[in-house]
């Protein structure tokens, strides 16, 4: 019978390896062990969950429930524990902590900003880490404590995150430049029912993404998209070229200098909220201070 005491994360770090590769030799060989050095060291984590992690024939390993479960804690108990080094690193240099915060490409021109203004007003020992990126692997990295922050344009989220909307705004039109329809003489989406559209991917948001559609709907057509991104810059740049005409938040219009132009689309009923997400149990001192900034 193992002692506790006998196992480390070295256990789980060699779980991960398998568990990610799904081949003992492939994994061995990026572990630089042997084979059956790496097997044992499974079967001691094994015997000390209690359950069988791994299913083993000649030809497959593949996760059991109880693998699964492990993969997804051990994930979240490395990420947690390089979150808590880099704590403990800002400590010692007198600042307060750490937050690491995820954001679609609008939150910095409409939210963040102000944020981080009233954070190195109030709290300058906080230390912030901002990564852009997709709506859900923002949800994806917070539940995994890779993130403590998001935001996130409205979707459903999982169960353990908590959400706050921090900002509502109304969609434009992206044009080319050169394009004969301008602020001045637009009337109606209707009138670009013949154009090729750039959007957001579904991927971006799926909620989002309906919405825009709902925009389509309500003008009685079913747009032609030739191409989609998840990155605002993306889109402006196809449009730029002339590859088609997108439609964006329309905090989007400032800090680009693009051959571009926008239309507002006043009249529409659709609106689209940017929301502030974390993990409930979230156990990041800084994050209860950040998000009384938001309120």
């Amino acid at each position: 019978m193992l002692m506790s005491n006998q196992i480390e994360f070295r256990h789980l770090h060699y779980f991960k390896v398998v568990a990610n590769e799904l081949h003992f030799r492939k994994a061995a060989e990026k572990l630089f062990i042997t084979q059956p050095a790496l097997s044992r060291q499974i079967q001691q984590l094994e015997e000390y969950i209690g359950a069988e992690l791994l299913i083993r024939d000649k030809r497959n390993v593949s996760l059991t429930k109880a693998g699964e479960y492990l993969l997804d804690e051990a994930d979240y108990l490395f990420n947690h524990f390089e979150f808590i080094k880099e704590n403990i690193r800002l400590l010692r240099k007198g600042e307060t902590g750490e937050i690491r915060i995820g954001f679609v490409g609008s939150a910095m021109q409409s939210v963040i900003p102000e944020l981080l203004k009233k954070m190195d007003k109030v709290s300058p020992g906080i230390h912030s880490v901002l990564t852009e990126l997709p709506n859900q692997e923002q949800v994806d990295k917070i539940r995994n404590d890779q993130l403590d922050l998001g935001f996130i344009r409205t979707m459903r989220l999982p169960e353990g995150l908590k959400k706050l909307d921090v900002y509502e705004e109304t969609f434009c039109l992206v044009l080319p430049e050169s394009h004969s329809i301008s602020q001045r003489n637009f009337k109606t989406v209707k009138d670009f029912e013949q154009e090729n559209f750039i959007l957001f991917s579904s991927q971006y948001s799926h909620g989002y993404y309906e919405k825009i559609m709902s925009i389509f709907e309500d003008q009685g057509f079913t747009p032609r998209v030739t191409h989609e991104s998840v990155h605002a810059n993306t889109i402006f740049r196809l449009v730029e070229n002339e590859l088609g005409i997108g439609i964006v938040p329309s905090s989007l219009k400032h800090g680009f200098d693009l051959k571009i132009k926008f239309i507002d689309l006043k009249n529409i009923p659709q609106r689209t909220t940017l929301s502030a997400i974390w993990k409930t149990e979230s156990r990041n001192p800084a994050l209860g201070k950040v998000i009384n900034f938001l309120t």
